[in-house]
């Protein structure tokens, strides 16, 4: 069996994560070069637009959560724009759609990954935008290695490319051939884009912050601004309906927006404290989780019990069935109902209808205030999902039913996902971000400027009096979400959050599948295994507790196991969740434990194992998450 470890980091000069080895690897050299953790960040941001093309692009979102050390506070950067103007249910209605395409152009918001990154720069960083821009426009114009998930990507969609996208096509198909996976791949329409966006900054004055706003300005008032309005005004193109339409974005939308900077969302869970931005994304969702599982008693489980995992999953379907009926921020959202979502009698009383031996497949949103819950039509959805072509995006939810792994490649499949950077610097400052949109599949590449525009209006609905129902003005509510965790009041913590595909109809019995198993499970338990990125600064030791967020675990799950089976039947907590799980990493002689019990004596390992964990243990002491293992305490 194969598996991974993913080790907490520590260290006193700094550290950066992403989903590219390019990307992190840009945001470390800024940091080496004397830039602060959000000139990194913005540095690895830019890179990844240009080398993971398939689950982000420069017409996308960015949502941030930051720590200002010089502040001493954390704040959220809303990376998502709102909805166009022309963008209403009556203008959908009329083109005979029940749910907005989830591909093409009739989806496209503000771009707001662009204005969110040059916030994140303008108010926190100390480097030019030259400077923090110049690896992803070196990558863009010399090259970089096209990854194998990118050319599956292409693969997937080189027929709608071939047949009605030419300009998608003239880019990710050089030659007329799909690019080989690791081949030296350029962006140079989108490098050009770069460099005149550069030479405009530079004549709007001298200083920093006059370059920085300079380049906001030509992005959303100036020459791309234009560029976007006239090709979703002139271009008719194929989308998930099957049919050509025009899209709404127009100039006026751009010129009017810029990002919000605001107080993320907390809630507390014994020594910590966890930020999320607001119902405008899926964060709350895991503040609920959190706070019901403060009356779970899951100190009384074993973390590899079924009857754990358990009382995570129903969370978890609770949190997401309120998401469903509660989050957003059109007008039928209430701020008030939205607050007593995280109240701790509202989340008691959601823990409180949990079964300790039933798994629910119903969906059950609450009643804050004593409100009823209002609901979408769920049969939208059901019927878009029976018709969908999983390859081309289908509306909400983003994907249908899938073909095994092994068989997606043959049959033209791609499911995406997104990416995230995480940086913390020498000073303490810490970042999480999670960019996605305006990928290479998403909608037609704008000629003029080399990138495609994002599709997030696919996350509202149509219809009327709800809190996610489809505004003009308002943003949609994106599953995106960074994670950010102080611990006694101090910085602990940044994570990346992987944002299931899920949409507001996450609430059909689906939410049960795979990638509710995959995305939710490890946001609960494993917030502190699944590779954070924890303050520089070093720490006192520790003692240790039984709180969720300790760190203590050596074992890790196979995360593409379908844990469904978890939901989908009745559970008997007592029995270990070893037994249901059979890839869950286990070494052999290893006892297993049934909730409530102790661990059963482990065979001895060698002396030199034991003697090296002991030695690691008595160098770092409060740093090592466990003790070497002997019989008194495997």
């Amino acid at each position: 069996m194969t598996f991974t470890t993913r080790p907490e980091i520590t260290g006193t000069f700094g550290v950066a994560s992403s989903t590219h080895w390019l990307a992190s690897q840009t945001a470390m050299s800024v940091l080496e070069r004397g830039g602060n953790a959000f000139d990194a960040a913005v540095a690895a941001g830019f890179v990844l637009q240009v080398v993971e093309p398939h689950l982000n692009g420069p017409g996308g979102e960015a949502p941030i959560l930051l720590w200002s050390q010089r502040q001493q506070r954390v704040l959220s950067i809303c990376g998502q724009g709102p909805a166009p103007q022309e963008a209403t249910v009556q203008a959908f209605e009329r083109l005979g759609l029940e749910q907005v395409p989830g591909v093409g152009l009739l989806a496209a918001t503000v771009p707001g990954a662009f204005g969110a990154w040059l916030t994140l720069l303008r108010d926190h960083g100390t480097w030019t935008l030259a400077q923090v821009l110049e690896p992803a426009l070196r990558y863009a114009r010399e090259g970089f290695p096209l990854v194998p998930r990118a050319v599956q990507a292409i693969t997937a969609v080189q027929a709608l490319f071939r047949a009605h996208w030419a300009s998608s096509a003239a880019v990710w198909l050089p030659q007329g051939q799909v690019p080989r996976p690791g081949a030296l791949f350029t962006l140079p329409h989108l490098a050009a884009t770069w460099e005149r966006l550069l030479q405009e900054a530079t004549q709007a004055g001298p200083g920093r912050v006059a370059e920085i706003e300079g380049a906001r300005r030509a992005w959303y008032q100036g020459f791309v601004a234009r560029e976007i309005d006239t090709y979703c005004r002139t271009q008719q193109v194929r989308d998930a309906t099957g049919q050509s339409h025009g899209g709404l974005l127009r100039y006026d939308d751009m010129a009017r927006w810029q990002a919000p900077v605001e107080a993320p969302l907390t809630l507390g869970f014994g020594r910590y404290t966890v930020a999320k931005c607001g119902f405008w994304s899926q964060g709350p969702a895991f503040l609920q989780q959190i706070g019901m599982l403060r009356h779970a008693g899951l100190e009384q489980h074993a973390p590899h019990t079924a009857g754990f995992v358990h009382r995570i999953a129903e969370a978890a379907k609770l949190a997401l069935a309120d998401r469903l009926a509660w989050y957003g921020a059109a007008p039928g959202a209430r701020a008030e109902v939205q607050q007593a979502l995280l109240s701790d009698a509202y989340l008691q009383a959601r823990w409180a209808s949990i079964d300790p031996a039933v798994a629910h497949t119903a969906l059950r949103p609450g009643a804050p205030l004593g409100l009823p819950p209002q609901l979408p039509d769920l049969d939208v959805a059901a019927r878009t999902l029976r018709h969908a072509d999983a390859r081309f995006g289908v509306g909400e939810p983003t994907f249908a039913a899938l073909p095994p792994v092994s068989e997606w490649l043959e049959r033209e499949v791609f499911v995406g996902d997104t990416c995230h950077v995480d940086v913390i610097d020498r000073d303490g400052n810490m970042v999480a971000v999670t960019p996605s949109g305006g990928w290479l599949s998403s909608s037609p590449v704008t000629p003029a400027l080399g990138f495609a525009l994002n599709t997030r209006l696919q996350m509202t609905w149509l219809d009327p009096g709800l809190p996610s129902t489809l505004t003009p003005g308002v943003v949609p509510c994106t599953s995106l979400s960074p994670s950010l965790a102080l611990r006694d009041g101090q910085p602990y913590m940044v994570r990346p959050e992987q944002p299931a595909n899920t949409s507001p109809a996450m609430g059909l019995p689906a939410f049960a599948g795979t990638e509710f198993a995959r995305n939710y499970f490890p946001d609960i338990y494993f917030l502190a295994n699944f590779s954070p990125l924890k303050s520089m600064k070093p720490h006192a030791p520790r003692a240790q507790t039984d709180e969720l967020f300790r760190s203590r675990l050596d074992e890790q799950l196979n995360m593409r196991h379908p844990l469904v089976r978890l939901a989908a039947v009745g559970i008997d907590p007592e029995r270990p969740f070893a037994l249901w799980m059979p890839t869950f990493r286990r070494n052999a002689g290893h006892g297993t434990l049934s909730d409530g019990q102790q661990r059963a004596p482990a065979a001895r390992k060698s002396r030199r194992h034991q003697a090296e964990g002991r030695r690691r243990h008595e160098s770092h002491p409060g740093r090592c998450r466990r003790k070497p293992e002997t019989p008194e305490n495997s």
